[in-house]
């Protein structure tokens, strides 16, 4: 019994109809899938327009028949009460509540209405297919955050159950509950792995000390889906020696759903059916294919609230191979509100800083995980843990590079620490800048 899809339907969700709109919206050949793009786009402006009291006033005085003169909404502009940001006809009751994480700044309270929810659903459900994944049905190995207390535990507990998964601690990454891991695996036909990208590389370092290959001791495991961080590709290779299984990269968000997925031949395929995504410049205009620009998504369906050309926080390209049916994303290189800036005035993201260090401070395999904070225009702190001190030698090097990547010049203090602090959703934030 699929007991994920039953609460779906008896929750109000049009699961059957959005995965038979789904693979209409598929079937279109390349010439109709521009025009349906066009037509979805053009939609979408107009009801919120006629239906949204809050977006009429955001596009106050807007030609929108030029979709480029279309403003970009922030999450800074959606920071009001809900209810003045519903269109008319939607409550709290009648659609889907949800809320960001927070990791990024504050969260944000959303709504999509119950087709447009249904239908995100089914591009997981249909993208998890091409790895011989049923995602309602398949048992999976959970590797998330979780309240630890209260109804919200409860909640996804319940989830949990209806969802056929088990969850695993992303808050206590010891060797002890590593151990309690690996016996579950031993026990237990999990069909894939799915969680925090920080979490799941932790527990395959330990997987390596031990000299275990996952599949060996889980032979029904498929595939691992790693989201919601980064994924270097040392250690996607790590992932893919210790767990002995192919290793996916997903990303998406919590007001969008699914935005990309890596294919069958490893590329981060874009969700064209039920959004649009863009890459534009500080001037809200679009980059060529290949450059990196701020990503800007378009919920095409969301009726009950208005995600229109959103910036979701990202800095990211698109390949120069994309076409408009199958967008490939080329690289995501950190969120636009963690951009290192330096004395002289040189910016990058904050992620070329992690990377830099990264390449130095893991190659003994010593530091189990790092993160890092500019505290001021030229100060940088780097806290990590590990079985030991770093060694002077190894600080040398990791100041030597950082000099070399980003500049001369600036100062860094290292900090050993037991454990490192991570959000209350169980993620582990790579890179924070504190300068305004």
């Amino acid at each position: 019994m699929n007991l994920f899809n039953i609460s779906l339907k008896l929750k109000g969700f049009p699961t059957g109809k959005a995965k038979r709109d789904l693979a209409a919206i598929q079937s279109k050949n390349i010439g109709d899938y521009n025009a349906y793009l066009e037509n979805k786009k053009t939609e979408i402006v107009d009801y919120h327009l006629k239906n949204n009291p809050f977006y009429k006033e955001f596009l106050k005085g807007t030609e929108t028949s030029n979709w480029n003169e279309i403003p970009v909404i922030s999450k800074a502009d959606l920071q009001i009460p809900l209810q003045e940001r519903l269109s008319e006809g939607f409550t709290p009751k009648n659609c889907h509540l949800h809320k960001t994480s927070g990791s990024s700044g504050a969260p944000l309270i959303f709504a999509k209405d119950k087709y447009a929810h249904a239908l995100s659903w089914a591009n997981f459900i249909d993208k998890y297919r091409w790895f011989d994944i049923n995602a309602a049905t398949s048992k999976q190995a959970r590797f998330y955050g979780i309240p630890l207390n209260g109804i919200g535990y409860y909640k996804e507990r319940f989830k949990d159950f209806l969802g056929n998964r088990f969850r695993f601690s992303v808050f206590d990454l010891s060797s002890t509950e590593f151990d309690k891991n690996i016996e579950k695996f031993k026990k237990t036909k999990f069909e894939y792995l799915n969680g925090y990208t920080s979490a799941i590389v932790q527990f395959a370092k330990y997987l390596k000390e031990k000299e275990i290959i996952l599949k060996d001791i889980c032979p029904s495991l498929k595939v691992c889906i790693v989201t919601a961080e980064m994924l270097f590709e040392n250690d996607k290779q790590l992932l893919e020696t210790q767990f002995g299984i192919p290793i996916v990269n997903e990303y998406g968000s919590a007001e969008l759903g699914l935005i990309a997925f890596n294919n069958k031949q490893g590329e981060w395929q874009v969700n064209t059916e039920d959004l649009c995504v863009e890459i534009l410049d500080e001037n809200d205009k679009p980059v060529p294919l290949g450059s990196e620009g701020r990503i800007i998504i378009t919920s095409l369906y969301n009726l009950a609230h208005p995600f229109i050309r959103y910036d979701i926080g990202d800095i990211g390209s698109l390949d120069e191979s994309s076409t408009i049916k199958s967008p490939i994303l080329k690289s995501i290189v950190g969120r636009t509100n963690d951009i290192v800036v330096l004395p002289s005035g040189k910016k990058a993201a904050g992620l070329t800083f992690y990377y830099v260090t990264k390449t130095v401070i893991e190659n003994d395999a010593n530091v189990k995980e790092f993160i890092i904070e500019q505290q001021k225009i030229n100060a940088f702190k780097i806290s990590y843990t590990s079985k030991k001190e770093l060694s002077e030698e190894k600080i040398r090097a990791i100041e030597k590079a950082i000099e070399t990547y980003l500049e001369p010049g600036l100062d860094t203090i290292f900090e050993r620490k037991d454990h490192l602090k991570r959000t209350k959703g169980g993620k582990l934030k790579q890179f924070t800048s504190l300068i305004k």
